[in-house]
């Protein structure tokens, strides 16, 4: 009966945001409930589980709201600043700077610090909306690989090392050679669709079009990137109804992944992984990691890369997702758009690599 429900509230998860509008207009507040229901189904619901919801997200929505507020006051200043980068500058070499720059840096800076850069640096950046997506989908791939790197990137790569009782260097040996030019790879993806754009001359294509559909289009860029306080605060509301969100879902669906995850070849659990795009990966690779899988690192490098990857898939895979998609407001169907095609794409591309061709 418990794995039933929890079933259910997975498939409710994974489809519903793409079926209804209002749902994926208030995806945290779906995703709250949903987390309140696995975790009451599960019989996972306690104090402790409540505490650590509460105090979980404090850090983030405390980040992103403090980074927003100087954002806003600074943002007249910051606009000038990226407005001469971008004429002094190609803007596809200024993105794959952005995207490469940014992935590696958010082993240090975190991958929260390093998100909310990103979303800032994209407003600036004169490309339509649609093209400002897709660049902040690929830069989302990139911080969330880059910063597995080390355990203070984000809270995957601080569970992992804490699980498998190793040094702070340990992911970078493992994972580095994977990691890194994954990274570099997204970056010269980012940077060649902005060259294409340019060489093809969209923009201009787009600006020459009927003065009604300018007229349009500008009014809804208008409306996406004005910002004010209540903005301000609201996102980091949201961002902390997320966060909350996914520590219940994580929790809640501990039974499901015990039954059917835990024991599987490394093989299976690449792919089986492919469920952190709507669930915490952190909470899966403190469920799936253990000392003893150290004596055959494949499995290790399976799980990690597994959860990784496919992070970057839904919205509620990574916290970049999170925090770029509340920002900029993309909405469920816009983010799978790309970010499934990416994802699936890099999934087959490293397990070829890991138990193919290293194999």
């Amino acid at each position: 009966m418990v794995i039933t429900g929890l079933m259910v509230i997975l498939i409710l998860v994974l489809s519903l945001p793409f079926l209804f509008r209002k749902v994926e207009e208030n995806l945290e507040l779906f995703l709250f409930i949903m987390g309140i229901g696995a975790a009451l189904i599960s019989s996972k619901m306690n104090m402790e589980l409540v505490h650590e919801a509460l105090v979980e997200p404090i850090m983030i929505a405390g980040a992103v709201l403090l980074a927003g507020t100087l954002f806003f006051l600074l943002r007249e200043p910051f606009s000038r600043f990226m407005g001469k980068v971008c004429l002094r500058f190609p803007l596809a070499l200024v993105v794959f700077l952005v995207v490469l720059i940014l992935g590696l840096a958010s082993s240090i800076i975190t991958a929260i610090v390093a998100s909310i850069i990103l979303v800032e640096i994209i407003f600036q950046l004169p490309l339509e909306r649609k093209h400002k997506i897709v660049i902040c989908i690929l830069s989302c791939y990139s911080i969330g690989l880059g910063a597995a790197l080390t355990p203070i990137g984000e809270p995957l790569a601080t569970i992992a090392i804490s699980k498998l009782n190793q040094d702070f260097m340990f992911l970078i040996r493992l994972l580095g050679q994977y990691i890194i030019p994954a990274v570099v790879i997204f970056s010269l993806m980012a940077g060649i669709y902005v060259f294409r754009l340019n060489r093809n001359n969209e923009a201009q294509d787009e600006m020459a079009a009927s003065s009604e559909e300018e007229e349009l289009s500008l009014l809804d860029d208008e409306e996406i990137e004005a910002d004010t306080w209540q903005g301000v605060i609201l996102r980091a509301v949201k961002v902390y109804l997320f966060v909350m969100a996914l520590v219940f879902l994580g929790t809640g669906f501990e039974p499901l992944i015990e039954k059917y995850i835990l024991g599987l070849s490394p093989q299976i659990l690449y792919w089986v992984n492919m469920v952190s795009a709507v669930l915490d990966n952190a909470t899966l690779a403190a469920a799936e990691l253990s000392p003893a899988m150290m004596v055959n690192p494949l499995v290790v490098k399976a799980i990690l890369m597994g959860l990784l990857i496919s992070g970057g898939m839904l919205i509620p895979g990574n916290i970049p997702n999170i925090i770029s998609a509340s920002k900029l407001r993309i909405g469920s169907k816009e983010w799978a758009t790309y970010g499934v095609p990416i994802g699936l794409v890099f999934m087959a591309m490293f397990f070829v690599i890991m138990f193919i061709v290293e194999v």
